[in-house]
């Protein structure tokens, strides 16, 4: 990670951390780095404007021009690119961080986000003071922002016809939906309507301060409520920007991006569009996938956490499905980035080709047990100089041996240290994590 961008673009609070000033270096970057046309994507947060305004500002100071493509998911700015033939793409979004975060990301011409080559020439421009003198044009030559009309409808049209090109239809569903008062509000219920589904909908709506509080793809406690009130057949969360999933089947079973990279692996083995027999995950997978794998004859390749890194390795040995646990996919032969509306469809589709119920498609992986502890730290680059929390990881990790894993590792965009620990019982893991984040805190906290 470097000094502005994290795993996943520049991110912070917005006006104290992520200021109008960085975000007008941002823009200037784009215009200079990326291309002449620079399609502008945010999500539902009250800072989107402000930001949006300050980023347009710095596109169009160094002659380029900006598409607007307003309030979109973020999977749409990466197809819009393309669809536009634009140079370049940016999303300001903080994805599935509190309203008061946010965050701008940046894709090349192919939708693709920026390697970190490019992204330290960025971080070098910035500290520069930005655009030079000679980089500002004046007169006729200073950039325009141009409106993205039919912005939304090339996103939802795209996912339509992925699946009816496959020849299916959710006639017959009903698909309980939460939007998290994110940027799929007005998308994922139009596509899911079109190919056939009754679609219930909750948090569908925003203020701008709403995004991801108790709702979302971060907190499935609303749609497990609403899947008891309406009886329905599958249950889809997005985050804010809406470029992850996460399921729920009928029977109150969460179907996790595992889970989820299973069922779409399987079937597409089946179909023969499995290139390579293979699949790519993080070190953060569940054992459960891994095994769901070999059964099936697909290898897995694991790369570090963070969807930049599932993508690198896509691209380099030609693979066409990877993802995460927390519900990012990428299907490369349908979109360049993690789409949390392709992935459900997919998904969905999936089952209905092979006739697999929510439940019996859930039950294709077992989940081992996986415990998860964030623990906020004063500064989370502190711990791995750490001598005792170093010491409590090792000592663990020894103790488990070949019977689990344990992978301790900073957030790229918040300031905690999270542990994973996967061992054969529940009790296990939980008592595994919490020694070590005792240590963590008492030592960073």
């Amino acid at each position: 990670m470097g000094k502005y961008f994290g795993t996943d673009g520049a991110r912070g609070v917005a006006n104290k951390e992520l200021t109008c000033e960085l975000a007008f270096k941002l823009g200037q970057a784009a215009g200079i780095f990326l291309g002449k046309t620079v399609v502008v994507g945010k999500d539902t947060r009250l800072s989107g404007d402000m930001l949006q305004a300050a980023v347009a500002a710095g596109i169009t100071s160094v002659g380029s021009t900006v598409l607007d493509a307003d309030i979109v998911p973020t999977p749409a700015v990466a197809l819009l690119v393309r669809e536009l033939s634009a140079d370049g793409g940016i999303v300001i979004s903080a994805s599935h961080n509190p309203p008061e975060y946010n965050g701008i990301k940046f894709f090349d011409n192919q939708g693709f986000k920026l390697p970190d080559a490019v992204e330290n020439e960025i971080e070098a421009f910035i500290d520069a003071g930005g655009a030079t003198s000679e980089q500002l044009p004046n007169g006729d030559e200073v950039g325009i922002v141009i409106p993205v009309q039919d912005a939304t409808e090339i996103y939802i049209q795209h996912a339509v016809n992925a699946v009816q090109s496959q020849g299916v239809s959710f006639e017959g569903l009903t698909i309980a939906f939460d939007a998290g008062h994110g940027a799929s509000c007005g998308t994922t219920p139009e596509a899911l309507t079109r190919l056939g589904a009754q679609v219930i909908a909750i948090n569908d709506d925003f203020t701008g301060t709403d995004i991801n509080v108790e709702c979302g793809s971060t907190n499935l406690g609303p749609l497990h409520q609403l899947m008891q009130e309406t009886g329905a057949d599958f249950g889809i969360a997005h985050d804010g920007d809406a470029d992850r999933v996460m399921l729920i089947a009928s029977d109150g079973t969460e179907i996790d991006g595992d889970i989820v990279e299973t069922v779409c692996a399987i079937d597409m083995k089946r179909r023969g569009v499995l290139a390579k027999d293979t699949v790519v995950s993080t070190v953060m997978c569940n054992m459960g996938l891994r095994k769901a794998m070999a059964r099936e004859g697909i290898a897995v390749e694991r790369t570090a956490v963070g969807d930049r890194y599932v993508l690198e390795r896509m691209r380099e040995g030609g693979f066409v499905i990877g993802g995460e646990q927390s519900g990012h996919m990428i299907l490369l032969d349908h979109n360049s980035t993690g789409d949390g509306l392709m992935t459900a469809c997919q998904f969905i589709a999936a089952c209905v080709r092979n006739g697999w119920s929510s439940v019996e498609a859930a039950a294709l992986m077992e989940r081992f047990p996986q415990v998860l502890h964030n623990v906020r730290v004063a500064d989370r680059d502190a711990y791995e100089g750490n001598e005792a929390c170093q010491a409590v990881v090792a000592a663990e990790t020894e103790a488990l041996g070949d019977e689990g894993q344990i992978l301790v590792r900073k957030s790229g965009t918040e300031p905690l240290i999270r542990v994973m620990v996967e061992a054969s019982s529940l009790e296990q893991a939980e008592a595994i994590a919490t020694r070590i984040a005792d240590v963590i805190a008492a030592e960073l906290a």
